[in-house]
């Protein structure tokens, strides 16, 4: 990724990126859902890219969640750490795993992805306090093993001074995903997460549109202002003053003026669905959920 370099000193200086400087800074450009609008047709037929967190589908394997991708059509994808780590593993045997576990791993989890036509647009490994700094270092092997473009983390304020310089190092984006819970070492206002930005230009954002709603935080107001350095949406809706999560259209998150918004403006940010509301058969409930962001896009 060592092309990311002038287009991320740029964006940190505020200057703007061209479509193709932004995809090489931080997502690329994945491969997208053709839509026409008014606006397209004024324009140009421009490409939206609707995604899934994999999380979506942590009630199974990573095979069957990419089974479940390939079902919905879903060709783009964040990778969450747990569909390749061991699950409900001591801590401690979890750090030497992440330590110790051949790179081959992820090359094989690369290929997989690549067979099923699935493009992985991050690699969402939260690097927390509790992390070792080889651990850190391991979360950018892994994430080059994978052949992703860069990194989200639900990481803490904090551990940011840990992870800016390895960053840097390997020339490899980090976005920080926001959270809801409000605590001085929690990502979850706009503050928190313009901060992080300010301090170094490796450190972008991974916006959670509903976990931000739910902080009374203005999302759309966000997006406009910090677009160039957003990797990714989080779609999701949910409550304001710290409601639940609830059915898409049901919330107060502007999910559709966000999609929108993106797509008039030909953002490259890859929009990734995450279900976490109480639903039925998991597949069938981000089914709906891509649905619904399909008919917002007019496709």
């Amino acid at each position: 990724m060592e092309t990311v370099e002038p287009a991320v000193v740029r964006a940190a200086a505020g200057q703007a990126l061209t479509r193709r400087e932004f995809g090489a800074a931080a997502a690329g450009v994945a491969i997208g859902l053709s839509r026409e609008s008014a606006f397209a047709r004024a324009s140009a037929r421009q490409a939206v890219t609707i995604g899934v967190q994999s999380y979506s589908f942590r009630d199974r394997s990573l095979d069957d969640a990419i089974a479940a991708m390939n079902k919905l059509g879903l060709k783009s994808c964040e990778l969450w750490q747990a569909h390749i780590e061991p699950r409900n593993t001591p801590r401690e045997e979890l750090r030497k795993w992440r330590e110790t576990v051949p790179l081959d791993v992820f090359h094989a989890v690369r290929d997989k992805l690549a067979r099923a036509a699935i493009t992985l647009n991050a690699y969402n490994i939260s690097i927390t306090d509790t992390f070792s700094d080889a651990e850190i270092e391991r979360a950018f092997d892994m994430t080059r093993a994978l052949g992703a473009p860069l990194i989200t983390s639900s990481s803490n304020i904090k551990t940011v001074a840990r992870i800016a310089p390895v960053a840097e190092k390997r020339k490899i984006v980090v976005a920080m995903h926001n959270h809801s819970r409000i605590d001085p070492n929690e990502f979850a206002t706009a503050k928190s997460l313009t901060d992080a930005m300010a301090a170094n230009r490796y450190i972008w954002t991974n916006l959670d549109i509903g976990h931000f709603t739910a902080t009374n935080e203005d999302a759309i107001a966000f997006i406009k202002q910090h677009h160039a350095r957003i990797v990714t949406l989080h779609i999701k809706d949910r409550k304001r003053d710290q409601g639940p999560n609830v059915e898409f259209g049901a919330g107060d998150t502007p999910i559709v003026a966000a999609l929108q918004l993106v797509r008039d403006n030909g953002w490259p940010i890859p929009m990734n669905i995450e279900y976490e509301y109480k639903g039925a058969d998991t597949v069938d409930e981000v089914g709906k959920c891509l649905a619904y962001c399909r008919r917002a896009l007019g496709l």
